[in-house]
């Protein structure tokens, strides 16, 4: 198949595919006489891999060392080890990313805590110093020039 065919197979634009191509990760690529690409079936579900893979957080240079040149001979055991690496690192970010989530919540829960007659200068003062964040003068304080 050519490239608009491809293209429109898996949704992913020609300067794309010839990009994947152009850094290794889609190599069962050939040329027609006339220099045009002709591309097998395989590529479709190398694309939707690389794709897959790249929303799943890989890296385009750890794809190109999962995907073999052969679609059809995987290195079982480098590719259970990667793929389990990879839940293992996705599961860091979501604890990181909950840690974080925590921490905002905390602070909005704060900031929202506002006394009526308080204004949001002091108010931002008293949340900040709670958290232990004392970074903005306070009033006893001279401001820097």
């Amino acid at each position: 198949m050519n490239i608009g065919e491809l293209s429109q197979k898996t949704g992913l634009a020609a300067s794309r595919i010839r990009f994947y191509e152009r850094i290794g990760l889609l190599k069962a690529v050939k040329r027609k006489a006339n220099g045009y690409r002709s591309y097998p079936p395989e590529a479709v579900m190398a694309l939707e891999m690389i794709t897959t893979g790249q929303q799943a957080g890989f890296s385009l240079d750890e794809l190109r060392l999962l995907l073999p040149a052969d679609l059809a001979n995987w290195d079982h055991q480098h590719l259970l080890t990667t793929l389990r690496q990879k839940v293992n690192d996705l599961e860091e970010i979501e604890r990181k990313i909950a840690l974080n989530k925590a921490k905002l919540l905390e602070v909005l829960t704060e900031i929202e805590a506002k006394p009526q007659d308080m204004d949001c200068q002091t108010n931002a003062q008293r949340v900040m110093s709670q958290f232990g964040w004392d970074i903005l003068p306070t009033q006893s304080q001279p401001k820097s020039k």
